[in-house]
């Protein structure tokens, strides 16, 4: 209790000396008029090499300049110049970035493999709003080590995610879709006045309206990470990054080439390796080979078809292990290409994650319910094809279907489909439908063997801070009769200093959507936020402080008991030398109805309630050397918890990063006591931003399970390319893992580009 109330003064602490020290946030005025800029045409393009002064090429264009900070002194001039100039030929679009520094020895680089997190280096990012529709666009980005990092964006990144610092995208496409892989080039070079970038876009890769003339929406941003720095040429406010395309300039001047828009790229594999298994008891080497491929065409400006035969993800990145401390089901990311591009398409507003202290509670559509079983293991896909984009300037499509290959021999094949419409609306406003279908199909198919979603949604935005959203949804599964819908509505007010949140959602007990995702069923939910976000002019070396309760609560559907509840009360320190403090205090309820275990230990039904203490610290992320702390101390279903674990990183600039990380969960429960320990290494080496060689080690004594992979590539246009990947897993106790065993796998791809 003496934690607790520690915690509660460290909570309690900002807004006293808000109201007792600190001045009001500098009020924001926003320009009255659009920012412009003007893109010339030329008949030689720039030499792409990273020397935008010393290129003719740039000399005379008009740059677009005068950037505006974010933070840390927001409303005012950048500390440092940075002029954008934009050229464009008959077939691409050139960008030429001069980021002036007064001190080069200062810049900071810390990663270079493509779309790796920008977060931690000085780097410059551009959105592109080619509809013109002030909700979607492609980003693309760049740090001083030429590396490559792009992005789809929809819906302005379902409300702000602060992604625009270089993130990555959660669930079935989230708002911002980091997985999504184009063909561009970009280059940079460190000079003596600072550092400069230049981007050559060819207009096939991007999607834009039909017509000659276009006017395009554009934003550009720069970090200068040593002061923390972020500026805008077209100005935001704190509460606001690069994904508020809303509030972007215009970037006039573009003769789109007439038919350009039509693609057709082709892109072949080829995977071959050898594989043993550990439950098999002769343990022989199995060998294998396959071929397989990609098509992309452009079937109108706005509009794509991508399709897939016999579909291999052989070099995707293997999942990070977690340990389920509650009832409910794990949620694991989809990392697959073909799945995540333009999975914004399919996107619904509201469902899942957007709800405070409850990730992911909810996607409609989960595309990694595809190809993959229920125990984590893959299934065949043998063919699929998705047509998507948009079919004019504010209305988008998405058509999906796959199929997939019997298991095992007892799963049978399936035929997943999914349809997806949204219109978008003034004011960040849209309307949606979506369809989705699973169909077991072959031998050993019943007829009866299908599941099907249902759903409307919507948003509706209010002046330039406000947003309502929700949808509505009902699932079709044969053997559930009633209680088969879910609905979900939620108001977010996002001003430049406070935010608040309420919603409301309810779920039937019989609501399942196989081709989706949700952590439980059969609730009442209520849920809201306030958030206050202060930045003191000096006090104790702090940065920025962000205090904030949040709060939801769960209802049994049928009981009416309470199932779960928590209050959490939050407080986030960014100090100067940018580390980082959380500090926390939760107040939290469970009613469990069933007995279930956590790591082997039981819990019987029952009430429960308890209070937590947590503290988070972790250094400078862009240092050389970093280190953070975890720990938690709580009541937990009438025993306790103790909950901790240190985390270390190294990085020699660009090219190599070590991390490490161990968390441990000191559990004592009525029923017995269990100590869990998970340990993760990875080490990444990058040769250039296109050649790399990384490793991901675990260990996870809970499920008795450690496992190793190995991955290195040598990519090409759009992350096609050469890939060398190394796994393996082993039990550590007497019962043997499915997944255990030994794989070598080596895949080539190559993009052809047909029509270029």
């Amino acid at each position: 209790m003496k934690a607790i109330g520690i915690a509660g003064v460290c909570i309690g602490l900002a807004p006293a000396l808000a109201a007792g020290q600190a001045q009001p946030p500098t009020s924001f005025a926003l320009a009255s008029d659009v920012r412009t800029t003007v893109a010339r045409s030329v008949d030689v393009p720039p030499v792409v090499d990273g020397d935008v002064l010393g290129d003719p090429v740039w000399a005379g264009v008009a740059a677009a300049s005068d950037f505006i900070q974010t933070a840390p002194n927001e409303g005012q001039p950048a500390s440092e110049r940075t002029d954008v100039r934009v050229v464009f030929t008959g077939d691409t679009i050139y960008f030429g970035i001069v980021c002036y520094d007064r001190d080069p020895s200062g810049i900071i680089v810390t990663d270079s493999r493509r779309d790796s997190s920008l977060a931690s280096s000085d780097s410059v990012q551009l959105i592109l709003d080619t509809f013109l529709d002030q909700q979607n666009g492609f980003v693309f980005g760049t740090s001083p080590s030429g590396q490559e990092y792009d992005g789809q964006l929809i819906n302005e990144g379902a409300g702000g995610s602060g992604m625009g610092r270089g993130g990555t995208s959660v669930g079935a496409g989230g708002g911002f879709n980091l997985n999504w892989d184009g063909v561009w080039q970009v280059r940079t070079a460190i000079t003596d006045v600072g550092w400069t970038a230049e981007f050559a876009i060819p207009f096939r890769t991007i999607r834009f309206p039909p017509g000659r003339d276009q006017t395009w929406g554009v934003n550009f941003q720069r970090s200068i990470r040593r002061r923390n720095e972020l500026a805008y040429w077209s100005p935001l406010p704190r509460q606001f990054d690069l994904f508020r395309v809303s509030m972007a300039g215009q970037l006039d001047g573009i003769e789109a080439p007439a038919g350009l828009w039509r693609t057709l790229q082709i892109t072949p594999y080829a995977v071959g390796g050898a594989l043993t298994r550990t439950e098999v008891i002769d343990r022989e080497i199995e060998t294998f080979g396959e071929l397989g491929g990609d098509l992309k065409y452009g079937v109108t400006s706005g509009l794509t078809l991508d399709a897939t035969v016999n579909t291999d993800f052989a070099q995707v990145e293997v999942d990070q292990q977690q340990i389920n401390l509650d009832r409910f089901n794990l949620f694991f990311p989809e990392k697959r290409p073909f799945f995540l591009e333009n999975a914004g398409a399919f996107t619904v507003s509201n469902s899942g994650g957007a709800a405070f202290n409850d990730p992911s509670q909810t996607e409609l559509f989960f595309s990694r319910r595809i190809g993959i079983g229920p125990g984590g293991q893959a299934v065949p896909i043998l063919a699929g094809a998705r047509l998507s984009g948009k079919v004019t300037d504010s209305t988008t499509f998405g058509l999906l279907n796959m199929q997939t290959d019997s298991f095992g021999g007892a799963t049978s094949a399936n035929n997943f489909g999914v349809a997806r419409v949204r219109q978008d609306l003034p004011n960040r406003s849209s309307v949606g439908a979506l369809f989705v279908n699973r169909q077991a199909t072959g031998d050993l198919a019943g007829s009866d063997d299908l599941n099907r979603t249902y759903a409307l949604d919507g948003r509706w935005g209010f002046g330039q801070n406000g947003l309502v959203s929700g949808f509505a949804s009902k699932t079709e599964t044969p053997e559930l009769n009633g209680e088969d819908y879910a609905w979900d509505t939620a108001v977010d007010y996002n001003a430049q200093a406070w935010r608040f949140r309420a919603g409301y959602m309810e779920m039937g007990d019989n609501f399942n959507p196989e081709v989706g995702f949700v952590r439980r069923t059969g609730f009442r939910k209520v849920d809201g936020g306030i958030f206050y976000t202060w930045r003191p002019d000096s006090l104790l070396n702090i940065q920025e402080m962000q205090p904030h309760v949040t709060f939801n609560r769960f209802w049994n559907y049928d009981e009416g008991f309470i199932e779960s509840s928590l209050v959490h009360m939050d407080n986030l320190w960014e100090f100067n030398d940018s580390s980082v403090l959380v500090t926390a205090w939760n107040v939290r309820k469970e009613g469990v109805v069933d007995r279930f275990s956590i790591s082997g230990v039981p819990v019987l039904p029952g009430a429960y309630d308890w209070n937590e203490v947590s503290l988070n610290y972790s250094t400078d992320t862009s240092a050389p050397f970093t280190a953070g702390f975890r720990f938690q101390g709580s009541g937990f279903f009438g025993g306790d918890l103790l909950s901790y674990g240190p985390s270390f990183g190294f990085r020699r600039g660009e090219t190599f990063n070590v991390t490490l990380n161990w968390s441990r969960n000191d559990i004592d429960l009525p029923l017995g006591q269990v100590i869990t320990n998970l340990v993760s290494t990875q080490i990444a080496y990058n040769f250039s931003p296109r050649l790399f060689a990384q490793s991901l080690v675990q260990y996870n004594d809970s499920a008795d399970l450690w496992s190793t992979n190995f991955r290195f590539g040598w990519l090409q246009a759009a992350n096609t390319g050469l890939f060398f990947v190394y796994n393996e897993s082993a039990g550590l106790g007497d019962i043997p893992h499915t997944s255990a065993g030994r794989s070598v796998i080596l895949k080539y791809s190559y993009l052809l580009d047909v029509l270029q």
